[in-house]
């Protein structure tokens, strides 16, 4: 089994979190997760995982409230969609997020 774990600046004060876990080259286990850093502590904005067992996007606002979305993909497909929405639309996330809005 092997574990990856890169964190990934987009800016002064944004990032991405990624994880994932491979057995004989299949996701076993992962998140990927934006960052926005608020009075010097990261916060989390949108966080991709498969944690319960299925896969599912949660969207945080400033106050620290979630919201769960789950979705119909498997655990590859999960963790390159997540990759790829958080590297198009962090600023959008980020702007919503810092305004009291969920991403």
């Amino acid at each position: 089994m092997t574990d990856r774990l890169y964190i990934i600046p987009y800016s002064r004060g944004a990032r991405k979190r990624h994880y994932h876990k491979t057995d004989k080259g299949r996701v076993i286990n992962f998140a990927v997760q934006l960052e926005v850093e608020v009075e010097g502590e990261w916060k989390p904005v949108v966080r991709y995982d498969c944690s319960h067992k299925f896969v599912h996007r949660d969207g945080y606002n400033l106050s620290g409230r979630q919201r769960k979305e789950e979705l119909n993909l498997n655990y590859e497909e999960a963790l390159t969609f997540a990759d790829e929405d958080i590297d198009e639309n962090w600023e959008r996330y980020r702007t919503s997020f810092l305004l009291g809005g969920y991403p």
